[in-house]
Parts: structure tokens; sequence; C-alpha cells
């Protein structure tokens, strides 16, 4: 899978987290300014070897400088060794050469794992050692070397922990979105075991009640008996057919009720949902086939789809509703999804088809006789 196929077929999340690494990652221009400072020295007369040395340390430091808030986000442990080697570079730095480029970024990389006490502790020791020790070292002005770590630090630090927090929120509301999916679909599982209960618990409650009293009734009248089995065999077919249509046809529901309800949903998932749709000549059986598949296709949009659009539209009988979140290769369809609903329009004399249309976005289409 090449690159560009791996970044359009990454969910939203993985987005966003690419997003905050690589803006982090900017952090990583402050070490850069070592390299020019090396070359000053090395004008100023200092001998090639030991600035070698310092470059190859900085490469070291700039090198493993990333992984830190990468392990960060995808909250792994501590990479102790990591912040360790770069600790030590850059007290080598700052003693060696007086060079205080890398002391921002490492107490950024610092920053996901030590408490804010302890941060700022570290901080404030920089803010006091290391001007301090330029000072000593080559007479600088302590004014100038404190504010210019100062800024660094500031920028270098609060970056670290504004892009944490913004990585947490986006997370919590991910987790939101796929919970409401889970919702969703729960909420119809429940709807649907509701209705078998409403409709069977009497009917079988019946049943139960006449059998016995068939049974106790068996001894003294034969005939009463056989004509309260009767009666129990017709129950039992009723309730059969009964559950026979609330299976088929999944009860009568209203198609503009499910159209609001599946906007609300798409939309609290943060996907951008337009309907537009005209149902008032279709019958009670066509608005309940549609509204079943209104409610299918909305599932299938959260739960695997990374959409950010979604259109519904209905005219004469006619359903569309397509996404922009399928990029990949299409499956078949489940026996008990949109498999199951094309069999249903069939038998009513419509049709559903489901696929990637020619603008790459993915459309399910269900007609049925207005």
């Amino acid at each position: 899978m090449n690159v560009i196929d791996r970044i359009r077929n990454a969910n939203r999340l993985t987005k966003v987290r690419w997003l905050i690494v690589y803006c982090t990652d900017l952090i990583l221009i402050f070490p850069f300014f070592g390299y020019f400072a090396f070359f000053l020295l090395l004008q100023a007369g200092m001998g090639w070897p030991p600035i070698a040395l310092g470059a190859v340390a900085l490469t070291v430091f700039v090198v493993l400088s990333p992984r830190p808030f990468r392990i960060a986000v995808r909250g792994g442990p501590r990479p102790t060794v990591i912040l360790a080697v770069t600790g030590v570079i850059t007290i080598g730095l700052v003693l060696g050469f007086a060079q205080f480029w890398t002391v921002p970024t490492w107490l950024a990389l610092m920053t996901p794992f030590v408490r804010r006490r302890t941060l700022f502790i570290l901080v404030g020791a920089s803010l006091v050692a290391v001007p301090g020790w330029a000072w000593l070292l080559d007479d600088y002005s302590v004014l100038p070397a404190l504010l210019v770590l100062g800024v660094f630090t500031l920028i270098s630090v609060g970056a670290v922990w504004a892009n944490l927090w913004l990585w947490r929120l986006t997370q919590e509301a991910y987790e939101g979105q796929e919970a409401m999916a889970r919702l969703a679909v729960s909420e119809e599982r429940l709807r649907f075991a509701r209705d078998l209960h409403d409709l069977l618990g009497q009917s079988l409650t019946d049943v139960a009640h006449r059998t016995e009293h068939a049974q106790r009734t068996l001894l003294t009248d034969k005939e009463a008996a056989a004509a309260e089995m009767f009666e129990v065999r017709d129950l039992a077919r009723r309730s059969l057919r009964e559950v026979r249509t609330v299976v088929q046809n999944y009860r009568a529901v209203d198609l503009d009720e499910v159209l609001a309800s599946v906007r609300a949903v798409l939309e609290a998932a943060d996907v951008r949902c337009t309907v537009r749709a005209d149902t008032a000549s279709l019958s009670p059986e066509a608005r309940t086939l549609l509204a079943t598949v209104v409610r299918e296709g909305a599932t299938n949009v959260l739960k695997h789809s990374k959409a950010e659009r979604c259109t519904i539209t209905i005219e004469d009988g006619v359903l569309e509703m397509s996404n922009d979140g399928v990029t990949g290769p299409v499956g078949e369809h489940a026996p008990n999804g949109l498999a199951g609903l094309a069999q249903r329009l069939r038998a009513a004399g419509g049709t559903l088809e489901a696929e990637p249309d020619q603008s790459g976005r993915y459309l399910l289409r269900a007609a049925v006789p207005a």
C-alpha cells in the first residue's frame, strides 16, 4: 500500500494523530540552531575533533527526539533509555560547548512522562543553571541567554502540553462517536426484542393456560379438552403468522420520524447529513420499507465507513443514500443486513442496490412501488 492509499484509508482519529504528532515535531527546529553554533565555534578557531563529536551527539539527539511524544500519544510506557540518552547529550552540550539549544526540546520530551511539579522544578533549574554556566565559560550576558532559553522552553513545553491535551480530547470525542454507533445498533435490537415480547407474551401465556385447562379436563370431558386444544392450535398458528409478519416487515414505522432520527444521529457523530425527501405520496408499506432501509444504511455509515458527508434523497418511491466514507473494496452484504433487505424489497416488487458510484461515493439505492 502506497503512502497516498494509506492516508486515504486511514480513519479520522489516525489522521488527527498524524497532524498532532507532525506539528509537535516542529520543536526540533531549536536543536538545529546548534549546528550553526558549531559552525561559529569552528570559525572562532576551535579544533574540528570536538566540534565533530558535538555535531554527532546533536544528530543522535535529533534522531531520538521524535520518539517519546509518539510513544506518549499511543499510550506506551515511559521511554527511559531515550530520555536518559538525550538528557546526557543535553548536559554534555551545555558543559562542553555552552550550547543550550537542546535544553528546551529535552524538557518538552519529559513533559508527557513526569508530574507537573517535577517539570516545573526541571524548568526552573535549567533557567538558573544553563545561563549561569554559559556566563562562567564565555562571559556571556546572563539576561539575553535567560530570555532566549525561557522563550524557547515556553514554546516547546507549551506546545507538547497543548497537543497532548488536544489529543486526549480528540480520543474522547472519537470514543463517544463509536459509543453512539453501538448505541444506535443496540436500540434497534432492543426495539425488535420489545416488539417480539409484546407480540408473543400474551399469546404464549394464553397457550400455557389453555393447555393446562385441557389437561385438567381431559379425564372428565375429552370432547371439551379436544376443543380446547383446537383453540390452542389456532392461537399458535395465529401467533406464528404475526411473528412472520414482524420479522418480514419489522413493524410499520414513521418514515419522517426515522429520517429525522437518522439525521440527528449522523450529525452527532460528526457526519454532515443532508435530507431531501418527498414522502407524502408513498403508501404505508412503501414508507415502512424505505424507513427500514434508511435505518440500515445509517447503521452501516456509522459502523463501516469513515464518512464526513451523507446525502439522503427520496423521490417517487426511490431512495438514494450516499456517503463519502468508503474508499476500499466492498465485500458481500450480510444476510441479516442489506442482503436480507434486498430480498424483502424484491418480494414487494422493489429493488435495492448498494455499491460505489462513478464519483467515488458509496450509493445505497432502493426503489419501491409508490
